[in-house]
């Protein structure tokens, strides 16, 4: 039993510096207005930013996807498991991204997290390979350089001086820049024009990790790309198509030479069940809605939105990192108080998670509001009054 007793060792360790985490379980579908464990709640905590993972067509896309597909692809793609729904999606994402790329393709993963881990490893495999990686990059993009041959190199938040410096020392035969577009814990955006043209300066590939931005930033939908106007053949695009598509899954878009690449050398890719075709199927419909007026109409709401709670939010202890996305984090510091906050409102039938390290850097615990256009403005009222309330006693 002594294995077992340092596995309870380390389970304490964590319940003392509140670090435990805790799931709960969903009763109904994805959506503001949900019951959870067994009681009603106001979520303010996915990441379905338009409202599309139980919107009526997208779910009635998603049987009748089922019902041309069955339930399950069967193989890995490469076997037998790539469908007519799975090449016809990756037809229109790569069609959808095309303003922002040269000679544009698409491939599709089960999530965004192979996704990252397959164009790192890829791109990354050669030991001549170094890795510029920002210093809040999702978990996924750490462990895809992590597991890369690459030589990896970290470079502070935001900094372009600090990653030109960088740039400009390394020799390394390939050179990749990784970012996220939106910070997920923070909301801010990443510089990505400047790190465009370094990029294009020193012959370095742009690995963008969009997983919060596609579907929600730029006129279209078309993520980040589309809002800071990028194109150009050193970008590699990571689109998340479990958030504000509102299904599951990841692409990536880039050259078609690079997906070839990835076709032939990404293990996460090579090796794993293709998605059910159902689920792609589905996705086809979401396309339709983010890239059509309906999908225009979700984004202007969820603006008004995330003005509302900007404005209706009046804090002096807790501080707000300036965020014009959907994700509206509220900084407390301790662990524990940023516990007793979420406890607080979750006994008042709200549901905003508190995050905590190693999510976040240390002293940084905060509640992580995330927006949906799916939101009313009665409900961000009631919100923001709730915060108020509690930031103030």
């Amino acid at each position: 039993m002594d294995l077992i007793a340092s596995v309870h060792r380390k389970l304490a360790v964590l319940e003392q510096q509140s670090l435990t985490r805790r799931r709960r379980i969903a009763g109904t579908a994805c959506a503001p207005q949900q019951l959870v464990d067994g009681r009603p709640m106001l979520a303010f905590c996915s990441n379905d930013y338009l409202g599309l993972a139980n919107h009526p067509r997208v779910v009635e896309a998603l049987r009748e996807g089922a019902s041309l597909y069955g339930a399950g692809s069967g193989a890995s793609h490469l076997i037998s498991g790539h469908s007519r729904a799975h090449a016809l999606l990756e037809e229109r994402l790569a069609d959808f991204v095309a303003p922002h790329l040269i000679d544009a393709r698409a491939l599709y993963f089960s999530t965004g997290y192979m996704a990252n881990l397959a164009v790192l490893t890829a791109l990354g495999s050669e030991p001549d390979a170094m890795i510029f990686s920002e210093a809040l990059n999702h978990a996924s993009l750490i462990d895809g350089a992590r597991l890369a041959r690459a030589t990896v190199s970290v470079y502070p938040h935001g900094d372009v001086a600090a990653l030109a410096a960088q740039l400009e020392a390394s020799s390394a035969a390939t050179k990749i820049v990784v970012t996220d577009s939106v910070f997920s814990m923070d909301g801010d955006i990443a510089p990505l024009p400047a790190l465009l043209a370094l990029c294009e300066r020193h012959d370095a590939w742009l690995v963008v990790d969009d997983a919060h931005g596609f579907g929600v930033l730029g006129e279209k939908g078309r993520g980040a790309l589309e809002q800071c106007a990028l194109r150009s053949p050193n970008l590699v695009y990571v689109g998340t198509l479990g958030k504000a598509a509102g299904v599951s899954g990841a692409f990536i878009a880039a050259h078609a030479s690079v997906i070839e690449l990835l076709v032939q050398r990404a293990r996460p890719y090579i090796y794993t069940t293709a998605s059910p075709p159902a689920i792609a199927h589905a996705l086809l419909t979401s396309l339709d809605i983010i890239a059509g007026e309906e999908g225009a109409a979700l984004r202007a709401h969820l603006a008004a939105l995330i003005t509302q709670l900007d404005e209706a939010l009046h804090l002096t202890r807790w501080q707000r990192p300036v965020s014009h996305t959907p994700i509206q984090p509220i900084v407390i510091g301790a662990n524990d108080e940023a516990l007793r906050v979420a406890a607080s409102l979750h006994t008042q039938g709200l549901w905003v998670p508190a995050i905590r390290p190693p999510t976040v850097p240390a002293d940084t615990a905060r509640l992580r509001v995330t927006l949906s256009a799916a939101h009313t403005f009665d409900q961000v009222a009631r919100l923001a009054g709730a915060i108020n309330e509690l930031e103030a006693m």
